[in-house]
């Protein structure tokens, strides 16, 4: 990583893994060695590097060199890390989870070699993918260094939970009551109680009859007698001369 000079640290390297490679050609078989190497201070610098050459010591120093210049700054929380952590690199993937104070470092192999480099002292680990070893090594340094500070962690997860709780938070809406049927209203049981018993809305209304047919009819008037029903000027007068 640039900005950190090897010079000013106190390293110290560490061989991973040596692989023998075979190169069958016309005259024969080619040998030469491949190492992986992983340096470190034990105070939060690390870095791994993969060296080749004909000879075991040649490939290690080309290691050593290269490792030296992929160093990296990790975050520690006293002999722990900050928090829990997935690396991942290729088909390589190592879980690594903080740890109490005595837990000691949980690892073996790859794993171990580059968290005693760092200088962790308190981890709990898990290669959950390949078992190759320059794979396992880069996904442990990916995951270290994708360790957050504490008080950024803190702060990140502060400004997404007030943004969890702002999209979440429901607005206020005003709700109208809902407005009950004239059949659905109940009626106060001391006024219903003195009120007449209302009819049954299936009951025949009866419908007034018109204003002409409660009228008076007409009075006819008699028609005027004839000559030969006058009556006689003295029907029903007494006669007041004596009888003879």
């Amino acid at each position: 990583m640039a900005g950190i000079e090897p010079g000013r640290l106190d390293l110290k390297d560490q061989v991973v893994h040596i692989n023998r490679v075979t190169k069958v050609v016309k005259g024969g078989k080619n040998f030469s060695f491949s190492a992986l190497v992983v340096v470190g201070d034990g105070n939060g610098h690390v870095g791994c590097g993969l060296g080749k050459a004909k000879e075991v010591p040649s490939a290690i120093q080309k290691g050593i060199d290269r490792a030296k210049r992929n160093l990296i700054r990790v975050v520690l929380l006293g002999t722990t890390i900050p928090h829990k952590v997935m690396g991942r690199f290729g088909a390589g993937r190592v879980l690594l989870k903080p740890a109490s104070e005595g837990t000691g470092v949980i690892a073996g192999g790859p794993v171990r070699a580059v968290l005693e480099a760092v200088g962790v002292q308190d981890i709990l680990t898990k290669s959950l993918g390949t078992a190759n070893p320059s794979n396992v090594v880069k996904a442990t340094i990916e995951g270290l260094r994708s360790l957050k500070d504490p008080a950024v962690l803190e702060r990140l997860l502060g400004k997404e939970r007030q943004m969890v709780a702002f999209r979440t938070r429901a607005p206020a809406v005003s709700v109208a009551a809902p407005v009950q049927p004239e059949s659905a209203v109940v009626a106060d049981p001391v006024v219903a109680a003195d009120a007449p018993a209302a009819e049954p809305a299936n009951a025949s209304v009866a419908t007034p009859e018109p204003a002409a047919a409660h009228a008076t009819p007409p009075v006819e008037e008699p028609a005027p007698p004839s000559s030969s029903e006058k009556p006689d000027a003295t029907d029903g007068q007494q006669s007041d001369q004596p009888e003879e």
